[in-house]
């Protein structure tokens, strides 16, 4: 058998989120991050979605480990429903571990999970690879690249990055070890594609800082920053500011309490015991003595910023002088959500800074500079784009193609596509069972297509149920019918619509009956045909109609 090195994305290609990449050589099979998605607007009541990882669990005797690049919800969310389905052991970095740790606990995972913090520098041997750990700058501590050293070559993976040269923590992205690495020689790069269709440099996290003091330094009443709970360096800008101007810090909304304890205990956030104060202590501060970090920053509905903003927040209401500062962009999608957020906001008479109007964000993922000066430096036989949108990845091939690497070198690939790369050439080669899980409540997987059309049905044109009892010797109808409607029409108003219903749901059993048919699925059948084309002939709508017969 010909040696040949598999790279099969699972997750993370054409969609920003649930990134996942499985790389297999020969009996062996490394998997790299393992993280969600959220839905978008017409996915009704589904909470997250995780990755489809068939062909992991079919070959799971080949599974060497999971490595990660980096602790966003992106990125690890999903491991403690996959590992429900799949066991094995976990390497990162101290802080991606400390999170992901944090995950297993809750879903009471930890005990029986390998779980093994690495450092910068460090090289893994699992099976046939040899996994290296680079550091990256991003918006999250920790961050890195990974080159994996298999049997046939080097693949550089750069996990999620830019090129900050003023890091807050002053730890810079490791650019010579790359350049080593470039030099050596690498087979295959796969690197973050997010940002680029932005052209020049992306700004240095430290330049959010200023604006935050300056900001700080006016502000009459409570500070309240809604941002990312995982980006640490954000919110030690907003703890330094708050410190400036004798801010007590409330960390508020699960996710921020729970990154921020873990930042703290690791030291990765620093900030005294003595200026964080809990939410239920803020009314004993005066409110330009009181600065809030809060989870909500891409306006999701259930989180702490939104609830603040309608009101429904159990113990924080917008006061006077508030001045809220929204630092971070949409994710795509979000847009709509975070625009009725900021409305409301102004409307209950807050200030509100947010990044068109300040500079209180700036991106984690590299712009086309940045991408130039790794592949330039990496100049890699082949390349694979990741992490991103179709378009995305088509700039990405472009822009590598300009840099000098072949066009047919270059693959884009589909999630479940599978890349085979041999000594002597690399080609797509067919695909595998790959897609989305949809975890609602705690279903994992029962909400499928047909649900979610169903739902989409019921959002749309509502339901309708006819209720009918029947007495089976008689062949007669004993009561009923009786119309019950949701989300299709208000009874009171449309009396005539509804009686018409019930005539023809009558009509129509009638005629069953005294054909004597008196088979359920017929009697319904013939039911539902009937009052749909009445309905849909009146209104040209096609609300969900369920007959429910009763017999005697």
């Amino acid at each position: 058998m010909k040696d040949k090195l598999k790279v099969i994305p699972l997750g993370g290609m054409g969609e920003i989120g649930k990134n996942i990449t499985a790389i297999e050589y020969n009996d062996d099979i490394i998997v790299i991050d393992c993280g969600l998605a959220f839905p978008d607007e017409e996915m009704y009541g589904v909470d997250l979605i995780i990755p489809d990882i068939s062909y992991l669990i079919n070959n799971k005797d080949k599974v060497r480990g999971l490595v990660l690049t980096h602790g966003h919800e992106d990125h690890i969310g999903a491991i403690p429903y996959i590992l429900k389905q799949l066991q094995m052991p976990i390497y990162g970095t101290k802080l991606t571990i400390g999170l992901v740790k944090t995950k297993l606990e809750e879903h009471k995972l930890l005990n029986e999970t390998k779980v093994e913090s690495v450092e910068i520098g460090d090289i893994l041997e699992l099976g046939s690879f040899k996994v290296e750990f680079i550091r990256a700058t991003h918006s999250i501590a920790d961050s890195c690249s990974l080159a994996i050293y298999t049997p046939l070559g080097t693949i550089l993976h750069t996990g999620d990055f830019k090129i900050d040269y003023t890091p807050i923590d002053g730890k810079l992205m490791d650019l010579q070890r790359i350049s080593t690495i470039g030099r050596e020689g690498v087979l295959l790069l796969m690197a973050d594609s997010t940002n680029v269709e932005r052209t020049g440099h992306s700004s240095s996290e430290s330049t959010i800082g200023h604006t935050l003091k300056r900001i700080f330094s006016t502000a009459k009443g409570r500070v309240i920053v809604a941002t990312f709970a995982s980006n640490i360096h954000r919110m030690q800008q907003v703890v330094d500011a708050s410190m400036i101007y004798g801010r007590k810090v409330v960390f508020n909304g699960r996710s921020m309490e729970n990154v921020s304890k873990v930042a703290r205990e690791l030291g990765y956030l620093h900030v005294p015991d003595t200026e964080i104060i809990d939410v239920d202590e803020i009314s004993s501060y005066p409110n330009d003595k009181v600065t809030i970090l809060t989870t909500g920053s891409q306006g999701e509905p259930m989180a702490s910023l939104a609830r603040i903003a309608f009101s429904n927040h159990r113990k924080i209401s917008i006061e006077p002088n508030d001045t809220f500062i929204i630092s971070a962009s949409p994710i795509p999608g979000n847009d709509k959500l975070i625009s009725k957020v900021i409305n409301q906001l102004f409307k209950r008479g807050a200030n509100v800074v947010y990044e068109d109007l300040e500079d209180v964000h700036v991106s984690g993922h590299a712009y086309q500079e940045e991408l130039k000066l790794i592949h330039s430096l990496v100049k890699p036989k082949y390349f694979v784009p990741v992490h991103g949108e179709f378009r995305h990845l088509k700039h990405h091939a472009d822009l590598a193609e300009k840099l000098g690497t072949p066009k047919e070198n270059i693959f884009t690939l589909d999630t479940g596509e599978v890349l085979e790369i041999y000594s002597n050439e690399c080609k797509k080669e067919g695909k595998v069972k790959a897609g989305s899980i949809f975890v609602d409540g705690l279903g994992v997987g029962d909400v499928g297509n047909i649900v979610l059309r169903d739902r989409r049905h019921l959002a749309q044109d509502g339901m309708l149920t006819i209720v009918v009892a029947i007495e089976r010797e008689s062949l007669s109808i004993l009561s009923g019918p009786d119309i019950i409607t949701r989300g299709f029409v208000y009874v009171k108003e449309s009396e005539a619509l509804i009686k018409e219903v019930k005539d023809i749901a009558s009509e129509e059993l009638d005629k069953c009956l005294k054909k004597g048919i008196i088979e359920w699925y017929l009697l319904k059948s013939a039911v539902k045909k009937a009052v749909e084309n009445y309905i849909y002939e009146k209104t040209k709508r096609r609300p969900t109609i369920i007959p429910i017969i009763m017999e005697t």
